[in-house]
């Protein structure tokens, strides 16, 4: 899942960020990434009911960070299946999101590593990175291009869920320029 600030505009409803800030929701993003699926295949591989699926698909596709892949005839019905591509973005502006929006989508993302690090698997290699550093711009701007070259690389590289030759990997980032002033609870002294 990537989701970048972008001008051109917002989704319905829920901002493009908000929408994201949900830990089941991204799971689904991650899933959809390497394959399409319907409400009711979604619910099977995450293990929660169809109706609960089929929300989390509606507010996703009605903020645009997911797109319908295909409609099939099923059962006398429609199945309507949905992927994710990484040229598909939450569409935000400074309009649209603030910073709480940002602060759910980090909180979100804790929550699914917090998940995600109990399946990593014993003897595999790991990196964990965390900084708050002061950069040139020039460097930084190097740094966000890097990042978002490596994430849309394995996002156009996904697979199906268990597809042979696959191995389960999990990846996180929050990049963000900080503003100067330090908060009161950056100092707790100061309290």
């Amino acid at each position: 899942m990537s989701a970048e600030a972008s001008p051109d505009g917002a989704g319905k409803g829920l901002s493009g960020l908000r929408v994201l800030a949900h830990p089941l929701r991204l799971r689904m993003l991650s899933l959809l990434t390497g394959s399409s699926f319907s409400a009711m295949e979604l619910s099977r591989e995450l293990g929660i009911s169809q109706p609960l699926a089929s929300y989390h698909l509606r507010q996703l596709h009605a903020a645009g960070v997911i797109e319908l892949d295909e409609v099939r005839a099923r059962r006398g019905g429609r199945e309507r299946r949905f992927r994710y591509r990484p040229g598909v973005q939450a569409s935000t502006s400074d309009a649209t999101t603030n910073q709480e929006d940002h602060a759910l989508l980090g909180q979100a993302i804790c929550v699914e590593l917090q998940r995600r690090v109990r399946h990593a698997a014993k003897g595999a290699t790991r990196l964990g990175v965390d900084a708050e550093l002061w950069v040139d711009p020039t460097e930084w701007q190097t740094a966000l291009d890097a990042f978002k070259a490596a994430s849309n690389n394995l996002h156009e590289r996904a697979r199906p869920p268990r597809s042979a030759g696959t191995v389960r990997v999990s990846v996180s980032a929050f990049l963000f320029a900080m503003d100067d002033e330090p908060d009161e609870a950056d100092n707790p002294e100061r309290s």
